[in-house]
């Protein structure tokens, strides 16, 4: 009798404290539309997410407008 209390202690005990920890997404899974803050800089310029530097204009032959790495 006291083998089966000890397990079932034991299994709730195991039950209660083991959980997942799920961290928050970094991002919502909503689009969210950033408008550029300045004109394009010509046509072919794309307006695209920098790394390093946020948002900005692109160009698939000169790169980033400003500089940019």
């Amino acid at each position: 009798m006291k083998r089966t209390a000890y397990a079932l202690a034991a299994s709730l005990a195991l039950v209660f404290t083991s959980g997942c920890v799920v961290a928050p997404p970094r991002h919502s899974a909503a689009a969210v539309y950033v408008a550029p803050t300045y004109a394009s800089p010509g046509p072919g310029w794309v307006w695209e997410f920098h790394a390093r530097y946020g948002w900005g204009w692109h160009h698939p032959h000169y790169g980033w407008h400003r500089g940019w790495d």
